[in-house]
C-alpha cells in the first residue's frame, strides 16, 4: 500500500533519523529507549521496526482506545523501542499494551519434541490441529495463563479418557444430553424445588451461580484460563453428583427437578466452551 515508505519519508522529513555506518537510524533515545535503532540496514533492507511502525499507525487510525500485542518472551526487549517509535510519530504509546507469552514445549511419550526455526524442525499450528484436533488445541492453550511455561502433552490431548481435560468436560455435556434425551418428556419451568437437598446438588448449584462473576473476571483480566478452570470444576461436580444420585426415577417431581438442574449445567458448560471456541459435544 506504500504506507511503509510514507512512514520512512515522514520520519526523515521531521528529522528523527540520521545516517551512520551506511545505515539509517531512528532516534528512539529521545523517547526513553536505551539506544537508537536501525530502520534501514546498510544493504538497503528494512529492519522489522519500520513496517511495525506503519502497521501500528494503521491500527491507531481505526480509532481504537487500546491496542494489545502478544509477544514471545524472547521479544521482551522490543517493547521500549516500539513504544518510543510510536511516540516519535505522534501516537499515544500508553494505548499499547503488550502481553508476554511464555514459550510452549511440545511433549510426546514423556519426551520434549525438539523444535528449531533455524533447522526447519518446527511444528506449525495447522500441524498441531491435524495431530490432536481443533478443540484440544484451543482448550489446552486457553487453560494456562500466558505468562507461565506450558507443556503441551500430545498424548494427553488425544486420549479419550477422563485424564484429558477437554474430553472430561465434553463428556459431561454429552452425558447430560443423553440423560435428557432418555427422559424424552416435556421439560417445564418449575416455581419450586423441594426434593433437591443433597450437598452434591448444592455444590453443583453454587458453582453454576458463579458463572457470571467468572466471565467478568476472565474478561477484565484477559485471562481465558479462568473459564477453563471453571468449566472443568463444573464438569467434575456434575460427574460427582451423578455418581451419587439418580436423575431418572419413577418419581416425576423428583426427576423433573433434577432434569432442570442438569440442563442448566449443560447450558453453562456449552456457554463456557463457546467462549474459548470449543465444541460442546452432543454425544461421545
Amino acid at each position: 500500500s506504500g504506507k511503509v515508505n510514507k512512514v520512512l519519508e515522514d520520519l526523515k522529513k521531521n528529522k528523527y533519523t540520521y545516517e551512520q555506518d551506511n545505515a539509517l537510524w531512528l532516534q528512539t533515545t529521545l523517547f526513553g529507549d536505551e539506544k537508537d535503532r536501525v530502520l534501514v540496514k546498510s544493504d538497503g533492507t528494512n529492519t522489522y521496526l519500520l513496517p511495525d511502525i506503519a502497521y501500528h499507525m494503521e491500527k491507531y487510525s481505526r480509532g481504537y482506545d487500546s491496542l494489545i500485542n502478544v509477544f514471545g518472551a524472547d521479544h521482551h526487549g522490543y517493547i521500549p523501542r516500539l513504544k518510543a517509535a510510536l511516540s516519535i510519530v505522534g501516537e499515544d504509546s500508553n494505548k499499547l499494551d503488550v502481553e508476554i507469552l511464555q514459550m510452549v514445549r511440545l511433549v510426546k511419550s514423556g519426551q520434549e519434541v525438539k523444535m528449531s526455526k533455524r533447522t526447519g524442525n518446527a511444528v506449525s499450528m495447522m500441524e498441531l490441529v491435524e495431530e490432536v484436533g481443533l478443540d484440544a488445541v484451543r482448550y489446552f492453550f486457553a487453560m494456562r495463563s500466558i505468562d507461565t511455561q506450558m507443556d503441551f502433552d500430545l498424548d494427553l490431548a488425544t486420549k479419550n479418557t477422563n485424564e484429558n481435560p477437554v474430553y472430561y468436560v465434553q463428556y459431561a455435556h454429552a452425558r447430560i444430553n443423553s440423560i435428557i434425551n432418555e427422559y424424552s418428556k416435556q421439560i417445564n419451568k418449575l416455581d419450586k424445588y423441594n426434593t433437591i437437598t443433597s450437598d452434591y446438588a448444592y455444590d453443583l448449584l453454587a458453582k453454576l451461580y458463579q458463572f457470571e462473576s467468572v466471565i467478568d473476571a476472565s474478561a477484565s483480566k484477559r485471562a481465558p484460563h479462568i473459564i477453563t478452570n471453571y468449566v472443568y470444576e463444573l464438569a467434575n461436580l456434575f460427574h460427582v453428583y451423578y455418581a451419587h444420585e439418580k436423575v431418572l426415577t419413577d418419581d416425576e417431581v423428583y426427576t423433573q427437578e433434577r432434569i432442570n438442574m442438569i440442563k442448566a449445567v449443560a447450558i453453562t458448560i456449552k456457554n463456557a466452551l463457546k467462549l474459548i471456541g470449543v465444541t460442546a459435544k452432543e454425544r461421545m
